[in-house]
């Protein structure tokens, strides 16, 4: 009974997660491993999955938590201490070059990608689900575990950081709204 919810998870969702780790950590082999390390939670927790949301929400949930842990051990690694590592307010930033399936993208979308690297964790992690993964502010709230109203915010916010971003590369007023 539980391998049959597994394949069907792993069919309905593994590209969707997939693509969200490849744009937070911007390497594939990277991703795989992490979506691998996903579905190996899912699987371990699905009999404690209570319905309260969605599954899709439910396992990008999981994957948010496995980026994070990601990032987390490399920072600790990088800097060979236990310093807190605060995702929401720090930037998720992999050195990794552009995954392939980003490079596939328009220049704008493009620009706009490695423009996310200088927004804080919790912005980048708001326009991917919304903008690169079309999750709904309901969704993006369930998966985040915030209000939605917090979504709005975080979206807001870094929509204004990146337009800044973009008329400063266009060479326009960078005050210009």
């Amino acid at each position: 009974m539980k391998d049959s919810v597994f394949h069907r998870l792993y069919d309905a969702y593994h590209q969707d997660v997939f693509q969200f780790l490849i744009y937070l950590v911007k390497n594939r082999h990277l991703a795989e491993d992490l979506m691998q390390e996903v579905y190996i939670r899912a699987f371990r927790a699905y009999d404690r999955f209570e319905g309260r949301s969605s599954e899709k929400t439910w396992l990008f949930s999981i994957a948010k938590n496995v980026a994070i842990d990601h990032f987390r051990k490399a920072a600790v690694r990088s800097k060979h201490s236990m310093e807190y590592f605060d995702w929401e307010t720090q930037q998720l930033v992999s050195s990794e070059k552009l995954p392939e399936e980003v490079s596939l993208l328009n220049e704008d979308k493009i620009f706009l990608y490695k423009a996310l690297d200088s927004c804080t964790g919790d912005q980048k992690m708001v326009v991917i689900m919304r903008f690169f993964q079309d999750l709904s502010i309901a969704e993006t709230a369930e998966v985040l575990a915030w209000t939605e109203g917090k979504v709005k915010t975080t979206q807001h916010r870094a929509i204004k950081a990146l337009r800044e971003k973009l008329i400063a590369r266009e060479g326009g007023d960078e005050n210009a709204e």
